[in-house]
């Protein structure tokens, strides 16, 4: 399957962002569309292994099941666990990369696969806005300070 990459330079720690990324309960308030993110099984580090979604980022309304797998502060990989009606498929992955100056490189990747037929080229391009707008709300959230780190 192919993937969509982008990435993004974000002033903080790795540490930090990936405690962002791992705090399910935040992502209504920094992921466009996410309306819901309930953690429904945690591994034995206490981080989320199984993640229920729902999203609704028009015209897209969907609920879905993401199974994730963390490498310590610098990589998550996910994969989809249980479709939803739109969403057949899902493999993306979060890279963080210390490029120095307390700054990290946060490169995105990611693939769906939805059950109306798509062309290649739009439905690479719906993944660069999905990356992008991702991508973006991260930054934003971790620079404001908003999680109290």
């Amino acid at each position: 399957m192919a993937r969509t990459t982008s990435d993004i330079v974000i002033e903080a720690p790795a540490n930090e962002i990936m405690t962002v990324i791992a705090d399910f309960a935040s992502y209504p308030s920094w992921a466009t569309g996410v309306q819901v993110a309930d953690v429904l099984k945690v591994d034995s580090d206490g981080r989320a292994a199984k993640v229920q979604f729902v999203l609704e980022a028009a015209p897209i309304r969907d609920q879905y099941t993401l199974e994730y797998l963390w490498d310590g502060d610098r990589n998550v990989s996910w994969s989809l666990e249980e479709p939803g009606a739109m969403l057949t498929s899902m493999d993306g992955t979060y890279v963080l990369e210390d490029i120095g100056g307390n700054e990290t490189r946060v490169t995105y990747k990611l693939a769906v696969d939805v059950s109306i037929p798509l062309l290649g080229m739009l439905k690479r391009k719906a993944e660069k806005v999905i990356i992008d707008t991702a991508l973006r709300g991260l930054k934003s959230w971790v620079e404001s300070d908003k999680t109290g780190g």
